[in-house]
């Protein structure tokens, strides 16, 4: 079996076409640019358990607890609640949290709540408007990559 560096869990929205296409496109990036991270997306994993939401929640605490790392997307005019939970929940495990945007819509802090902005241990800002996900993969993989496991 193939040891990885770091297990990263993406928390993140999950529930529209366009999310669950985002979240693919994006983690087969990031698995091309990073091959000895492990990278667990939620989707991928919740089509087993459903249509019990209650074990799609235990399995997404499971994932947030077992992950060295959470990477969490902070789109939309307020972060996804559900990612809330998983950011709040690795603070409280000391997981390293990276947050990121690409929502160039404003709200209160670099344009997520207070709370949110700041349970980050890192935040980046990528406007889809300038940026494609090509380019916020690489922002993320080197951060990803400079963090000491």
């Amino acid at each position: 079996m193939r040891r990885h560096r770091a297990t990263v869990y993406m928390a993140g929205p999950l529930f529209t076409g366009a999310e669950r296409r985002y979240n693919v496109h994006l983690a087969e990036i990031l698995r091309s640019l990073l091959p000895d991270f492990r990278f667990v997306l939620p989707q991928e994993r919740a089509v087993q358990f459903l249509p019990d939401l209650c074990a799609v929640v235990e399995d997404c605490l499971r994932q947030v607890r077992d992950a060295d790392q959470i990477l969490a997307c902070l789109d939309g005019p307020d972060t996804d609640s559900g990612t809330c939970v998983e950011i709040g929940y690795a603070i409280a495990l000391g997981k390293p949290v990276l947050g990121y945007r690409t929502d160039f819509r404003g709200s209160e802090i670099d344009g997520v709540n207070a709370m949110v902005r700041y349970g980050c241990t890192e935040y980046l800002v990528a406007p889809s408007i300038g940026h494609s996900v090509e380019q916020l993969a690489a922002m993320i993989a080197e951060k990803l990559s400079e963090r000491k496991q």
